[in-house]
């Protein structure tokens, strides 16, 4: 019985996350994750450090999120992104700013 108590912890979890990701309603505008991340100092540095498609493909995100917003509208439940299909684009690059970011405040301390 043990045994089974994770399994059944991870597939709650997992079903918690897919609910709170659909609560959060920015899928329904056709955003990402990563879209809805406020723009500090280190996100606008992941940002420019984005491949020219990518960038581009958030910025369509947003701008049709806005236009979307501003209509009081949500797009086709169809074009909703999906949990699974939702990618942590940004995540990697974010990861390695704060990263070099630390690494110089440390240098600086010396």
């Amino acid at each position: 019985m043990a045994s089974r108590a994770p399994a059944t912890t991870g597939r709650l979890l997992l079903g918690f996350r897919k609910w709170y990701y659909n609560a959060c309603g920015f899928n329904k505008l056709g955003l990402m994750r990563d879209d809805t991340i406020h723009e500090d100092g280190d996100v606008k540095e992941a940002l420019r450090r984005l491949p020219e498609q990518v960038y581009n493909d958030r910025m369509f995100r947003i701008k049709r999120a806005l236009d979307l917003s501003m209509k009081q509208q949500v797009l086709p439940k169809e074009h909703w992104t999906k949990f699974e299909e939702d990618t942590h684009y940004l995540e990697p690059y974010l990861k390695e700013v704060i990263r070099e970011r630390k690494e110089r405040e440390e240098w600086q301390k010396k």
